[in-house]
Protein backbone atom coordinates (compact mmCIF):
# COMPACT_ATOMS: atom_id res chain seq x y z
CA UNK A 1 0.00 0.00 0.00
CA UNK A 2 1.36 3.23 -1.10
CA UNK A 3 2.60 5.49 2.14
CA UNK A 4 0.34 8.06 2.85
CA UNK A 5 1.61 11.72 2.24
CA UNK A 6 1.81 14.30 4.71
CA UNK A 7 -1.33 16.70 5.27
CA UNK A 8 -1.04 19.72 2.73
CA UNK A 9 1.28 17.82 0.71
CA UNK A 10 -1.25 16.51 -1.96
CA UNK A 11 -3.00 18.55 -4.46
CA UNK A 12 -6.02 17.58 -6.70
CA UNK A 13 -6.48 20.03 -9.73
CA UNK A 14 -9.54 21.02 -11.41
CA UNK A 15 -8.48 23.92 -13.35
CA UNK A 16 -7.22 26.60 -11.06
CA UNK A 17 -7.37 26.29 -7.36
CA UNK A 18 -8.80 29.01 -5.13
CA UNK A 19 -6.56 31.39 -3.63
CA UNK A 20 -4.54 28.92 -0.88
CA UNK A 21 -4.69 31.37 2.14
CA UNK A 22 -8.27 32.02 1.42
CA UNK A 23 -9.33 28.35 0.76
CA UNK A 24 -7.02 27.28 4.49
CA UNK A 25 -9.36 30.03 6.31
CA UNK A 26 -12.81 28.86 5.62
CA UNK A 27 -11.50 25.21 5.83
CA UNK A 28 -11.82 24.68 9.92
CA UNK A 29 -10.00 21.35 10.17
CA UNK A 30 -10.76 18.69 12.09
CA UNK A 31 -13.83 16.95 10.27
CA UNK A 32 -12.22 15.37 7.65
CA UNK A 33 -8.77 14.73 6.53
CA UNK A 34 -6.88 17.33 4.69
CA UNK A 35 -6.83 15.08 1.26
CA UNK A 36 -10.27 14.98 1.03
CA UNK A 37 -10.46 18.50 1.79
CA UNK A 38 -8.19 19.42 -1.03
CA UNK A 39 -9.93 16.91 -3.76
CA UNK A 40 -13.59 18.58 -2.53
CA UNK A 41 -12.23 22.07 -2.85
CA UNK A 42 -10.91 21.19 -5.66
CA UNK A 43 -13.84 19.99 -7.57
CA UNK A 44 -15.65 23.30 -7.10
CA UNK A 45 -16.35 25.30 -9.73
CA UNK A 46 -14.99 28.74 -10.05
CA UNK A 47 -17.13 31.88 -8.41
CA UNK A 48 -17.82 34.87 -9.83
CA UNK A 49 -15.76 38.36 -9.50
CA UNK A 50 -18.41 39.29 -6.85
CA UNK A 51 -18.38 35.80 -4.29
CA UNK A 52 -14.60 35.34 -5.03
CA UNK A 53 -14.03 38.84 -3.71
CA UNK A 54 -15.93 38.43 -0.72
CA UNK A 55 -14.12 35.24 -0.04
CA UNK A 56 -10.81 37.24 -0.18
CA UNK A 57 -12.23 40.13 1.85
CA UNK A 58 -12.91 37.95 4.95
CA UNK A 59 -9.49 35.84 4.71
CA UNK A 60 -7.85 39.64 4.79
CA UNK A 61 -9.87 40.49 7.48
CA UNK A 62 -10.65 37.90 9.46
CA UNK A 63 -14.00 37.92 9.06
CA UNK A 64 -15.88 34.33 9.35
CA UNK A 65 -18.05 32.90 6.31
CA UNK A 66 -19.45 29.20 5.25
CA UNK A 67 -16.99 29.13 2.29
CA UNK A 68 -17.99 27.81 -1.16
CA UNK A 69 -18.68 23.98 -0.25
CA UNK A 70 -21.13 25.06 2.71
CA UNK A 71 -22.37 27.37 0.32
CA UNK A 72 -23.29 25.19 -2.41
CA UNK A 73 -25.35 22.88 0.23
CA UNK A 74 -27.30 26.16 1.27
CA UNK A 75 -28.34 27.04 -2.25
CA UNK A 76 -28.99 23.33 -3.30
CA UNK A 77 -31.54 23.04 0.01
CA UNK A 78 -33.08 26.35 -0.85
CA UNK A 79 -33.32 25.34 -4.72
CA UNK A 80 -35.13 21.54 -3.61
CA UNK A 81 -37.33 23.10 -0.93
CA UNK A 82 -38.36 25.76 -3.48
CA UNK A 83 -38.03 28.34 -0.66
CA UNK A 84 -38.78 32.04 -1.31
CA UNK A 85 -38.45 33.40 2.43
CA UNK A 86 -35.26 33.15 4.30
CA UNK A 87 -34.17 34.47 7.73
CA UNK A 88 -30.36 34.22 8.33
CA UNK A 89 -29.12 34.96 11.84
CA UNK A 90 -25.65 36.43 11.89
CA UNK A 91 -24.71 37.49 8.03
CA UNK A 92 -21.44 39.23 8.45
CA UNK A 93 -20.47 40.86 4.92
CA UNK A 94 -23.49 38.70 3.15
CA UNK A 95 -21.12 35.96 1.64
CA UNK A 96 -24.35 32.95 2.65
CA UNK A 97 -26.64 35.73 2.26
CA UNK A 98 -25.88 36.52 -1.72
CA UNK A 99 -26.21 31.82 -2.07
CA UNK A 100 -29.62 32.14 -0.36
CA UNK A 101 -30.70 35.69 -2.29
CA UNK A 102 -29.84 33.75 -5.82
CA UNK A 103 -31.48 30.12 -4.63
CA UNK A 104 -34.88 32.21 -3.96
CA UNK A 105 -34.96 33.69 -7.34
CA UNK A 106 -36.32 37.34 -8.21
CA UNK A 107 -39.95 36.56 -6.49
CA UNK A 108 -37.99 35.38 -3.02
CA UNK A 109 -37.07 37.52 -0.09
CA UNK A 110 -33.91 37.13 2.46
CA UNK A 111 -33.57 38.31 5.24
CA UNK A 112 -30.06 39.45 6.35
CA UNK A 113 -29.55 40.41 10.20
CA UNK A 114 -25.83 41.03 11.87
CA UNK A 115 -24.92 43.28 15.07
CA UNK A 116 -22.31 45.29 12.93
CA UNK A 117 -23.12 48.40 11.07
CA UNK A 118 -20.16 48.45 9.18
CA UNK A 119 -20.30 44.44 8.30
CA UNK A 120 -24.09 45.79 7.20
CA UNK A 121 -22.47 48.26 5.48
CA UNK A 122 -20.17 46.28 3.16
CA UNK A 123 -23.05 43.35 2.68
CA UNK A 124 -25.34 46.10 1.15
CA UNK A 125 -22.58 46.98 -1.37
CA UNK A 126 -22.01 43.59 -2.28
CA UNK A 127 -25.73 42.90 -2.62
CA UNK A 128 -26.19 45.58 -5.25
CA UNK A 129 -22.87 44.70 -7.39
CA UNK A 130 -24.19 40.88 -7.29
CA UNK A 131 -27.37 42.28 -8.32
CA UNK A 132 -29.64 40.57 -5.78
CA UNK A 133 -30.38 43.67 -3.76
CA UNK A 134 -34.06 43.71 -4.36
CA UNK A 135 -34.45 40.73 -2.83
CA UNK A 136 -32.97 41.05 1.01
CA UNK A 137 -34.05 42.77 3.57
CA UNK A 138 -31.13 44.47 5.84
CA UNK A 139 -32.03 44.31 9.39
CA UNK A 140 -28.43 45.71 12.22
CA UNK A 141 -29.26 44.47 15.76
CA UNK A 142 -29.12 41.08 17.74
CA UNK A 143 -30.57 38.07 15.34
CA UNK A 144 -32.22 36.45 18.21
CA UNK A 145 -34.42 39.25 18.89
CA UNK A 146 -34.76 39.89 15.31
CA UNK A 147 -36.56 36.80 14.93
CA UNK A 148 -38.68 37.14 18.27
CA UNK A 149 -40.58 39.96 16.43
CA UNK A 150 -41.09 38.18 13.19
CA UNK A 151 -44.87 37.04 12.93
CA UNK A 152 -45.16 35.12 9.62
CA UNK A 153 -43.72 31.56 8.98
CA UNK A 154 -40.24 31.22 7.02
CA UNK A 155 -38.86 28.11 4.56
CA UNK A 156 -35.99 28.58 5.95
CA UNK A 157 -34.08 29.57 9.10
CA UNK A 158 -30.29 29.35 9.01
CA UNK A 159 -28.53 29.75 12.61
CA UNK A 160 -25.10 31.15 12.31
CA UNK A 161 -25.12 33.46 15.78
CA UNK A 162 -22.70 33.14 18.38
CA UNK A 163 -22.30 29.60 19.51
CA UNK A 164 -23.28 30.14 23.05
CA UNK A 165 -26.83 31.40 22.20
CA UNK A 166 -27.28 28.02 19.81
CA UNK A 167 -29.48 26.32 22.57
CA UNK A 168 -31.52 29.48 22.54
CA UNK A 169 -32.16 29.73 18.79
CA UNK A 170 -34.01 26.53 18.89
CA UNK A 171 -36.49 27.68 20.76
CA UNK A 172 -37.05 30.93 19.19
CA UNK A 173 -36.73 29.39 15.56
CA UNK A 174 -39.15 26.76 15.76
CA UNK A 175 -42.54 28.30 16.02
CA UNK A 176 -41.62 30.63 13.12
CA UNK A 177 -40.71 27.95 10.55
CA UNK A 178 -43.44 26.40 8.58
CA UNK A 179 -44.41 22.51 8.75
CA UNK A 180 -42.06 21.35 5.95
CA UNK A 181 -39.04 24.52 6.76
CA UNK A 182 -35.88 23.92 7.29
CA UNK A 183 -33.80 24.84 10.09
CA UNK A 184 -30.24 24.70 8.81
CA UNK A 185 -26.84 25.41 11.45
CA UNK A 186 -23.12 25.91 10.64
CA UNK A 187 -20.49 24.53 13.13
CA UNK A 188 -22.29 22.40 14.77
CA UNK A 189 -18.93 19.93 14.84
CA UNK A 190 -16.90 22.48 15.93
CA UNK A 191 -13.42 21.34 14.56
CA UNK A 192 -14.46 17.90 15.71
CA UNK A 193 -13.92 19.53 19.76
CA UNK A 194 -17.06 18.63 21.00
CA UNK A 195 -15.04 14.82 21.88
CA UNK A 196 -12.77 16.88 23.95
CA UNK A 197 -11.90 16.80 27.87
CA UNK A 198 -13.14 19.87 29.26
CA UNK A 199 -15.35 21.69 26.72
CA UNK A 200 -15.63 25.17 26.62
CA UNK A 201 -18.39 27.22 26.89
CA UNK A 202 -19.36 27.27 23.05
CA UNK A 203 -18.78 23.83 23.19
CA UNK A 204 -21.14 22.89 25.86
CA UNK A 205 -23.44 25.05 24.01
CA UNK A 206 -23.33 23.46 20.75
CA UNK A 207 -23.47 20.00 22.77
CA UNK A 208 -26.41 20.86 23.81
CA UNK A 209 -27.56 22.46 20.76
CA UNK A 210 -27.05 19.22 18.75
CA UNK A 211 -28.98 17.53 21.57
CA UNK A 212 -31.85 19.34 21.58
CA UNK A 213 -32.38 19.26 17.59
CA UNK A 214 -31.41 15.44 17.76
CA UNK A 215 -34.40 14.64 20.30
CA UNK A 216 -37.33 17.39 19.28
CA UNK A 217 -40.52 15.23 18.26
CA UNK A 218 -40.97 18.40 16.23
CA UNK A 219 -37.96 17.80 13.94
CA UNK A 220 -36.14 15.39 11.36
CA UNK A 221 -32.39 16.26 12.08
CA UNK A 222 -29.75 15.06 9.79
CA UNK A 223 -25.44 16.10 10.48
CA UNK A 224 -23.66 16.71 7.38
CA UNK A 225 -19.71 16.19 8.28
CA UNK A 226 -18.47 19.14 5.95
CA UNK A 227 -15.84 22.13 6.89
CA UNK A 228 -17.59 22.89 10.30
CA UNK A 229 -20.34 20.08 10.31
CA UNK A 230 -23.91 21.57 9.15
CA UNK A 231 -27.09 20.68 10.70
CA UNK A 232 -30.36 19.98 8.32
CA UNK A 233 -33.09 19.11 10.06
CA UNK A 234 -36.91 19.59 8.56
CA UNK A 235 -40.10 20.71 10.69
CA UNK A 236 -42.57 18.11 10.71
Amino acid sequence: MPSRQPAGRRRYKKGKMADPNANAYWRMGGITVPEVEDYLYAMLPPRDEVLSEMEADAAKHDVPIVGPAVARILYQLATISGAKRVFEMGSAIGYSTVWWARAVGESGRVVYTDGDRKNAEKAQGYFQRAGVSPRITVRVGDALELLSEEKEPYDIIFNDVDKTDYPKVVRLALPRLKQGGLFITDNVLWSGKLTRPNPSAETKAILQFNKLISESKELFTTILPIRDGVSVCVKK
